[in-house]
């Protein structure tokens, strides 16, 4: 059984790999390691070796891991699950990022919920980017509303869009799907070219990396690939999962 050293070696080349085949700096994609789900001590042996960006969830298992690690200097939280409002405040105070911002609500209430003595919070704003019944996301046609509504909210800095293609698809369509989010980004930053820190891209998976950073990634989320087969958490009514990263 691989290590989850040897599996950050790994995952650190196929980016290096795919990164150097789409012509792009060596240094232009983040590695997000998923850790929704994951002990504290695995963090910790991902910290090790020199991981510093953790994705997580479930809220409330999330701010367990955060005080579990406050030893542990310069790590980054984001958080990437489904937020529910009722759910911000713990996220605005804790987290560094979010990724999954759908709609106008979450995005204000986050930004009354922040700390005044922190930085502003970095959003992205999470895609239906299949226009699936059952995904969290906004649609293609709402984002540059929603992006405007974020853009005036002084406690958020709105840094790009956020989506998980329907994994069902062949490598071609994934690549259509990503191809698609780069091209609303760019979009954005030709409407508002103020808006300096639209720079992030957040998609690409354990399975799907390759394209994704073919297609512009600066951020793929990859948990599998790093720690395992995930286990199954303890599902609650109100925090449901989406499929692995």
């Amino acid at each position: 059984m691989s290590s989850i050293a040897d599996n950050i070696r790994n995952v650190r080349q196929r980016i290096q790999k795919a990164t150097l085949a789409a012509g792009r700096p060596a240094d232009s994609v983040h590695l997000l390691a998923v850790s929704k789900t994951r002990s504290a001590d695995e963090i910790r042996t991902a910290a090790a070796e020199g991981l510093t960006r953790f994705g997580e969830s479930y809220v409330k298992e999330a701010l367990e891991k955060v005080q579990a690690l406050q030893d542990l200097k310069g790590l980054e939280w984001h958080f990437i699950g489904p937020l529910q409002s009722n759910k911000t405040r713990p996220v605005a105070e804790h987290f560094e990022w979010v990724h999954s911002v759908d709609r106008a609500k979450v995005a204000d209430r986050l930004n009354d919920q922040r700390p005044a003595d922190m930085p502003p919070l970095n959003i992205c704003i999470q895609v239906n980017i299949d226009g699936e019944d059952t995904k969290s996301g906004t649609t293609l046609t709402m984002v540059e509303s929603l992006a405007n509504h974020i853009g005036s909210l002084p406690r958020l800095r709105l840094r790009g869009l956020m989506a998980i293609p329907n994994p069902d698809q062949s490598a071609e369509q994934l690549r259509q799907r990503f191809a698609t989010l780069r091209q609303t980004l760019e979009t954005l930053r030709e409407q508002h070219p103020d808006w300096t820190t639209l720079d992030t891209l957040s998609m690409g998976m354990s399975d799907d990396l390759e394209s994704a950073v073919t297609e512009g990634a600066t951020i793929v989320r990859i948990g599998t690939a790093l720690f395992g087969a995930r286990p199954k958490p303890a599902k609650t009514s109100c925090e449901t999962m989406e499929h692995n990263p």
